[in-house]
């Protein structure tokens, strides 16, 4: 189907998210509705293992301060390889984790610095923890660590660029990468805002234990116009227009009641408001962390006249989003 992101392509901070995850389709002009790979979402706590290439990448420096990071260039493995340069007490992180973390790549061929976020005084950043979501050399950063803890990670070229490296990341072709990254905090994967009173006329939503909505269609035509209703307002940041957000979302079809998309399932997933249709941006900007809103999408403010074959939704179909707003930077 018509992928929400064009994750696949890199950019540098604040979209790190959007630049380190895995492929997925983006459409051809460039606008989408947000979209994540269903999984089981199991618990899974297989971590990389530390060998004699990850321990001689020596790491000094506090939790959350950029790390002074030395290693001999020409550093190559067979197998990504994890190494704990600070151990942490918190909880592991399983998959399906939302975390801020703070992190620095480098090129482990050239030594060279690729890119660094989230430290004091930069952006924040969140990753989840889904190979589905993100590079699996990411991913074997984080998976597993007890949060609060700094791992040093030599990844494998094939679970990072692989073959064709990185031309936005001045990555060569084959070149394997360290990856030093600070599992900062957990971060809610449901809406946390104080509960509003829904509005008339809208979808019914119900939730799951974990915050997985239930949507009922009403049995009316659906609405002309772009509609949006607050069920939770949440305290936090307010979402600039261009801003890199982080999400759960469900897009539902008004006519059939079928969901089409989701994040549930394999966790929450962040991009640029500027990177997605109309009507899913015009929910976000302005609203607040925590909140969850239901936004009603007529066709102009989704896929327009062409709609998504893919997908299943034809030309005429109104969408309907629900959104929880977890992080925004």
């Amino acid at each position: 189907m018509r992928r929400p992101l064009s994750l696949a392509s890199l950019a540098l901070v604040p979209l790190l998210a959007v630049a380190l995850a895995g492929c997925t389709s983006g459409s051809s002009d460039g606008e989408s509705t947000p979209s994540a790979t269903s999984t089981s979402g199991a618990a899974s706590c297989s971590a990389p293992a530390a060998g004699a290439k990850s321990k001689a990448v020596s790491v000094s420096g506090a939790l959350d301060a950029e790390p002074v990071v030395t290693f001999t260039k020409g550093l190559t493995v067979t197998k990504t390889e994890r190494s704990t340069a600070i151990q942490g007490s918190g909880r592991k992180a399983v998959d399906g984790t939302l975390l801020d973390v703070a992190f620095t790549i480098y090129d482990a061929e050239t030594g060279k610095k690729v890119t660094s976020a989230g430290y004091k005084g930069m952006d924040a950043a969140q990753f989840t923890v889904s190979d589905k979501l993100y590079l699996p050399g990411l991913v074997k950063a984080m998976r597993c660590a007890p949060i609060g803890s700094r791992t040093v990670t030599v990844a494998d070229a094939s679970d990072m660029f692989g073959s064709n490296g990185s031309e936005s990341f001045g990555v060569a072709s084959g070149d394997d990468l360290v990856i030093v990254l600070d599992l900062l905090a957990p971060v809610p994967t449901k809406a946390t805002g104080t509960p509003v009173a829904p509005k008339s006329g809208f979808p019914a939503v119900k939730l799951a234990s974990d915050g997985k909505p239930t949507i009922t269609i009403p049995d009316e035509t659906a609405p002309k116009t772009f509609q949006l209703e607050v069920l939770k307002k949440g305290s936090g940041a307010r979402i600039a227009a261009g801003g890199s957000v982080t999400v759960q979302y469900q897009g539902t079809l008004w006519r059939t009641g079928e969901v089409f998309d989701q994040s549930w399932g394999s966790g929450p997933t962040t991009f640029s408001t500027d990177k997605v249709v109309a009507g899913f941006k015009k929910a976000l900007v302005g609203q607040t962390v925590g909140s969850q809103v239901v936004a009603i999408l007529p066709p102009a403010d989704g896929y327009g006249t062409a709609g998504n074959d893919t997908a299943g939704i034809k030309g005429t179909d109104t969408l309907v989003f629900v959104i929880d707003i977890l992080a925004t930077s």
